[in-house]
């Protein structure tokens, strides 16, 4: 009697043994990696972060996300290709460096946007226009688009030695374009040529003058610190408003619950509106800094903004052709914005 009993003690042990780590492992949270190449206290890199601690407490510990800052991972450059491969679970990259794989992103290069409002480019990434865009990308990258872009800012030109007064300014300069078709084809409109560097890559690009001048925005050059790169002048045309696209890979989004995705998307989008007026805040206080140290700044009027739009309007057709951009897509912003 008791040997049976001591055979039922022992395999119950075992099975106790042999349960318990996989009960652990079913109480490990699930982890998600965002690779960013922007500094920490880039206005994108702390939506992200901020993003993963209130999605940390929403499901009480079960999705635990990490972002790895300053390309530690990947440049955005390749980031794209990363994603598809499954070596990295999210990413945010900027809509202007997927125009290689999807053409349709650089829609905002249209000249309809230039010297505009943010609020006129939502109308468009908000609306039907973003949603086409961002089917092709999400097809192509077999990834889930988790909710509405965040905002980087206004793209405006910055130099080291050439004053920048005037669009006019810009001509024969050798400048760097962060990737696309539509962003060479405004250098190549003002006058410039284009130059692709990554961003990691650009302060000791321009400490060593590979490039005259750049297309960035205000807070990217604060958080970058370019100032101390050489950078001295800006024009600011607000060409356009760059915005970056969270995307988690397929194989980590059909491993959530669907109760866990909708948690995501549901947190996301309660939150992205707060996301991009901290980007705008961001953007008002880098020029504040980069005045601070000097850095000329150059408003231009609205007539010259106008003037210089309706020109681009006149080689709109060589736009189209040169970024690829679909006719069912420019029919889409035109519809949106008006």
């Amino acid at each position: 009697m008791s040997r049976r009993f001591s055979r039922r003690v022992f395999f119950g042990a075992a099975t106790a043994t042999l349960v318990s780590p996989a009960v652990l492992r079913a109480a490990e949270p699930f982890k998600i990696r965002c690779s960013l190449d922007t500094a920490p206290s880039h206005p994108r890199n702390q939506a992200i972060v901020d993003y993963f601690e209130k999605l940390a407490k929403a499901s009480n510990g079960e999705i635990v996300g990490e972002v790895f800052h300053s390309g530690q991972l990947f440049a955005d450059l390749h980031v794209s290709k990363a994603l598809l491969q499954g070596q990295v679970e999210m990413a945010a990259p900027g809509a202007w460096v997927l125009t290689g794989l999807v053409p349709d992103c650089d829609m905002v290069q249209l000249p309809y946007f230039y010297g505009q409002s943010s609020e006129v480019t939502h109308k468009a990434t908000d609306g039907k226009p973003g949603a086409y865009v961002g089917k092709q990308v999400t097809t192509k990258l077999r990834t889930h688009m988790l909710g509405p872009w965040i905002d980087l800012g206004y793209q405006n030109w910055y130099s080291t030695k050439t004053p920048l007064n005037h669009f006019a300014d810009l001509k024969g300069l050798k400048i760097r374009s962060p990737g696309g078709a539509g962003i060479s084809w405004r250098i190549k409109f003002a006058g410039g040529i284009a130059n692709t560097t990554a961003w990691p890559n650009v302060p000791l690009a321009l400490s060593q003058g590979t490039f005259d001048a750049f297309v960035s925005t205000d807070e990217s050059c604060n958080s970058a610190k370019l100032w101390e790169a050489g950078v001295k002048y800006s024009y600011a045309d607000h060409q356009f408003m760059g915005q970056y696209m969270p995307q988690i890979g397929n194989a980590t989004w059909a491993k959530l619950k669907p109760a866990q995705q909708k948690l995501m998307t549901d947190l996301w989008a309660d939150h992205i509106g707060e996301y991009r007026k901290n980007a705008a805040a961001s953007q008002l206080n880098g020029r504040k800094i980069m005045e601070s140290h000097g850095v000329k700044f150059t408003d231009p009027a609205a007539d010259e903004l106008a003037a210089t739009r309706k020109a681009m309007m006149g080689d709109i057709d060589a736009l189209i052709k040169d970024a690829k951009l679909s006719p069912e897509v420019v029919k889409l912003v035109k519809e949106a914005i008006g």
